[in-house]
């Protein structure tokens, strides 16, 4: 009989004890740099809109005589600024791709030169609705005004978008913590064994909802998934660890077929649920109850899961899979997205609100 040499890690050749041969991890494709230079969000545009309102009303304070004067030169400043900062917006926005391949300094002269003309052309349309005291100032002062403001624009969302870089990898790393742990397998391994004899049917279901579970963990995803798509992964999740709590939980679903299409970050429903057997059902002499509904409200779907809280159950955790959804959801939404977590009687609740 010949001997089966051991496998070296470090040797992609040679031979499994399996027999299967050595297993290779698939490479997984580089991750995009971040984008400097990017106003294509909602919160970016009413960011950038009270910061240049705020400028302007702190510039007129140092000019106007009188609260009066202040109130009246700021709305004439402001009748210049809104339609400049808009077009310098729509103007960066559409030119997104371009602007992302040049360097920074060539970001900096193309945000400048935007600045300036938009705050010319705000300038001048601001005239057609009555000269005034428009005609006093002239095209050079909104000009100037336009290009200041653009590079001081440029230059915070360049220090947001290389702040968002640690924070994306914070998330990342703790998405990766927040994932199926361990003894998860270990018990669901141990539930299939069981059943084989019993009822091979049944505990084939389980490796297959297991097998499904971990290939969406260790798949590089990026991007984002349909609700519909986190609903089916948390309901195999759910399946899974009914069979080894049986009558303990219950789980009620609730689901609107309309709240399906909402986009979020890969694997996000499922840590929650996890959070909700393992802090809510898990200690419960008795078990408990998760209720996971889904609702569509005008452009917006709503995400709430709920689990029974009795007496003492529920033992304090790091919140490491909240933060890590909370921080998932700015980094893909901004301020689209709302997260509230809240201890609600004899229940703990999480809700999450998504674009549709």
């Amino acid at each position: 009989m010949t001997p089966v040499t051991p496998a070296n890690p470090d040797d992609p050749t040679s031979t499994n004890l399996s027999g299967f041969g050595a297993l290779t991890t698939p490479e997984r494709p580089p991750r995009p740099e971040p984008t400097l230079f990017d106003v294509c969000h909602v919160g970016v545009v009413l960011r950038a809109m009270l910061f240049v309102h705020a400028a302007l009303a702190t510039g007129v304070l140092f000019v106007a005589p009188t609260m009066r004067g202040w109130a009246l030169q700021f709305a004439l400043g402001a009748g210049v600024a809104m339609p400049a900062v808009l077009a310098w917006l729509i103007s960066a926005c559409a030119l997104k791709a371009p602007l992302s391949r040049m360097s920074a300094a060539g970001q900096a002269s193309v945000s400048a030169v935007l600045g300036a003309a938009c705050g010319c052309a705000g300038w001048a349309l601001a005239m057609q609705a009555g000269p005034g005291d428009l005609e006093r100032i002239g095209p050079f002062a909104p000009t100037a005004a336009g290009a200041a403001l653009a590079l001081v624009m440029h230059q915070w969302l360049r220090m947001r978008a290389l702040a968002r870089t640690p924070a994306d990898t914070t998330a990342q790393l703790a998405e990766l913590q927040s994932r199926i742990r361990p003894h998860f397998l270990f018990n669901t391994l141990n539930s299939a064994l069981a059943l084989v004899r019993l009822d091979p049917q049944r505990a084939e279901h389980v490796l297959e909802d297991l097998a499904e579970l971990f290939r969406v963990a260790l798949t590089e995803t990026g991007g984002s998934v349909t609700l519909d798509e986190e609903v089916e992964l948390a309901k195999r999740y759910l399946a899974i660890e009914q069979i080894r709590f049986g009558s303990r939980l219950a789980v009620t679903w609730d689901l609107d077929p309309d709240a399906g299409s909402a986009r979020m970050p890969p694997l996000l429903l499922q840590p929650l649920v996890e959070n909700a057997v393992r802090h809510g059902i898990e200690p419960a002499d008795d078990g408990g109850t998760i209720r996971v509904r889904t609702r569509a409200k005008g452009d917006r779907a709503v995400i709430s899961i709920a689990n029974s809280v009795t007496g003492m159950a529920s033992r304090p955790g790091q919140g490491i899979a909240l933060r890590n959804v909370q921080d998932r959801l700015r980094l893909m939404h901004d301020v689209n997205a709302q997260f509230e977590s809240r201890r609600d009687g004899d229940a703990f609740r999480v809700q999450i609100v998504v674009p549709l």
